[in-house]
């Protein structure tokens, strides 16, 4: 053994000229600093404001739909088909316009004056970077805000709409969620009020119509009765006909007596006479009557052409009223069946554990997400310098 190897001095870097933690890590920082500028950093930061300072957000959930009595067969499959639903059927639309309701200015406006909405999104515990920055926002501004905090997602499939609130107290949450829920029955109610009037408005009119003219006819039958003071001119005039009809019988039988009596008594006996004089008054009530019947001037026969003139007219009024009755209330039913109806599904929960902010999930997306940026830089560099060399 070489005894010059045993107590030869060490090759070893004595322990007073290692390198520190520090100036390792000084050294490494040199040499990945972008990776540190570019990746490390920024999420350290992002780590330290959602660790640190991001104040935890509830969400509530509720689930509701939109359908009317009278749905169609539903041609959908699931649980849209349980529910009566088609698939981008009207009740969609339906759906869809209160979505659009509960996310406008107006509802936004009806949650600042009620439920204090502005105060809500302003809690003391809320961050400044997540809190409603002013305490009396423009109306464009609270609307921005609201609408990163509300959500309402209509599934065209199942027509089922998902409304979602969050707020940093769950209280918040599940009262404005409750309130959005309210409106939108509300909103629904003044679609049916609507609706209703407009189905109904022109059968609704043509029955007015009908009713004055079935009105006036009467109206002008009353007058008429009470002008020829006869309460019933068709009786008076089947009577008046009647009664000709007996005193032509009459004539012709007397007629025939006289005749008969005329061939075996002399024309100037007694029983002659008076059956002459029979005959002739018959024949003067014949003509009275038939005159009053038919004749010249205000005759039955004239009195009754108006009164049937009215009485058709009268008919004719009745069966104009008979159809627009039958025809508006076709339409208040059909109006009835096709009225909408806000269902809950799933009711809003008052939450428990926040959700939100994602800070696992948002801190792994930005950290791969930057560091697919420097991987791709580093690419292009080490290009670039190969090329150069």
């Amino acid at each position: 053994m070489n005894m010059h190897g045993i107590f030869a001095p060490s090759l070893e870097t004595p322990p007073e000229e290692r390198p520190t933690v520090w100036a390792r890590t000084v050294n490494l920082f040199r040499e990945r600093r972008m990776l540190f500028l570019i990746v490390i950093l920024p999420t350290l930061l992002l780590a330290g404001y959602y660790y640190l300072f991001a104040a935890d957000q509830y969400q509530s959930e509720a689930h509701f739909v939109v359908r009317s009595a009278d749905t169609p067969t539903p041609t959908s499959s699931g649980f849209g088909a349980l529910l009566g639903l088609t698939t981008g059927g009207g009740s969609g639309g339906d759906a869809a316009s209160v979505s659009d309701y509960l996310l406008s200015h107006e509802a936004v406006d009806k949650l600042r004056r009620e439920i204090d909405l502005v105060g809500r999104f302003r809690r003391p515990e809320a961050d400044l970077l997540s809190r409603l920055s002013r305490e009396n926002p423009t109306p464009e501004g609270l609307l921005r805000y609201y609408d990163d905090k509300v959500s309402a997602r209509t599934d065209h499939d199942t027509g089922i709409t998902t409304l979602s609130v969050r707020a940093f107290r769950p209280d918040d949450s599940y009262a404005i969620i409750n309130k959005l829920l309210v409106m939108g029955e509300q909103r629904v109610n003044q679609l049916n009020a609507r609706s209703y009037r407009d189905a109904i408005s022109a059968s609704k009119r043509q029955l007015d119509d009908a009713e004055v003219a079935a009105a006036e006819v009467q109206r002008n039958l009353t007058s008429f009765r009470q002008e020829k003071s006869d309460i019933d001119p068709e009786g008076s005039g089947k009577a008046q006909i009647g009664l000709v009809s007996t005193l032509r019988a009459n004539l012709a039988a007397s007629q025939a007596q006289l005749e008969t009596a005329g061939a075996f008594i002399s024309r100037s006996s007694p029983q002659y006479m008076a059956l002459s004089r029979q005959v002739r008054s018959l024949r003067a009530q014949l003509a009275m009557q038939s005159g009053r019947l038919a004749g010249g001037g205000p005759t039955i026969a004239n009195n009754l052409g108006g009164y049937e003139d009215l009485r058709l007219r009268q008919e004719f009024a009745g069966k104009r009223y008979e159809a627009a009755a039958a025809a508006f209330a076709q339409a208040r039913d059909r109006a009835q069946r096709q009225q909408l109806y806000l269902v809950r599904i799933v009711d809003a929960n008052l939450p428990v554990k926040s959700l939100f902010p994602q800070r696992e999930r948002i801190l792994l997306t930005v950290f791969f997400g930057l560091l697919l940026v420097y991987s791709i830089g580093w690419l292009i560099a080490a290009g670039v310098k190969e090329h150069a060399a």
